[in-house]
């Protein structure tokens, strides 16, 4: 039996990953279907949020096309602290987008930049 000195035990927390989709993605789906296949966005949350069920993790899900919006949910979560790990596509600001890049470099979490096509058998975005 616990007794009031002795600590309860706590329910362990499920890990928390926060998935940021960039700018454009929205446009899954519909954007050509020879590069990013015919899902939607909303099907690729759907999926996430299967798997994460599937292995006891929680996932949210966000997306903007505003690099200032991007950054401050980043932020955000740095703030809070409630996510181990961010999952990152960027879309094309995976190419030039300091400010993203210097957003991620404050967290003390794992990211992980995942893309829908080979970016190194793309266009040369310099």
């Amino acid at each position: 039996a616990i007794t009031a000195a002795e600590p309860r035990p706590t329910e362990a927390k499920p890990l928390r990953i926060l998935c940021l989709h960039g700018v454009n993605l929205n446009m899954f789906g519909k954007r050509d279907p020879g590069t990013y296949g015919t899902a939607t966005l909303a099907d690729i949350d759907d999926a996430l949020q299967n798997h994460a069920k599937a292995l006891d993790v929680e996932v949210e899900c966000f997306q903007s096309n505003f690099e200032g919006a991007m950054v401050e949910r980043i932020h955000r979560a740095h703030i809070e602290g409630d996510f181990q790990a961010i999952l990152i596509n960027a879309g094309a600001w995976t190419h030039y987008s300091y400010g993203l890049r210097d957003a991620l470099a404050i967290l003390s979490i794992p990211v992980v930049e995942v893309h829908m096509s080979n970016i190194h058998a793309r266009e040369d975005m310099a």
